[in-house]
């Protein structure tokens, strides 16, 4: 095993220890079909993830005007993710569910990717 694939297990298992499990859900739009006028159903696809949910500091509001009031910072385990999560993805943490909002960072050092770093907005 690599380094990088032994950081991102470590990774996994300190944020198992100390963080929460989440649901990751994204949604397919179904196709559209002009003969009929109407769209097939979509595919709503849900993996478990591992993550912190986190206040922003001061500092990084004063650093950052994308931040708004309530925004959160979710750090994600990426090791056995299915997916990546994308902007389009919600997170339900706790029963409530959040929007990704920009940026979405990937920690993955040598192309190993560790940790997703989230701002969410609910």
């Amino acid at each position: 095993m690599a380094f990088y694939d032994e950081m991102a297990v470590m990774a996994l298992e300190m944020i198992t220890e100390f963080g929460q499990p989440m649901i990751i859900r994204g949604a397919t739009a179904g196709e559209y079909d002009p003969d009929t006028g109407t769209a097939s159903p979509g595919i709503v696809a849900e993996q478990t993830a591992q993550g912190i949910l986190l206040d922003f500091t001061g500092q990084e509001f004063q650093s950052n005007s994308l931040i708004k009031q309530g925004d959160k910072k979710l750090k994600i385990a990426a090791q056995g993710l299915d997916w990546v999560p994308g902007l389009l993805n919600k997170v339900i943490v706790q029963g409530r569910t959040w929007s990704i909002v920009p940026p979405l960072k990937e920690i993955s050092p040598a192309g190993t990717p560790i940790l997703y770093e989230l701002q969410v907005r609910s």
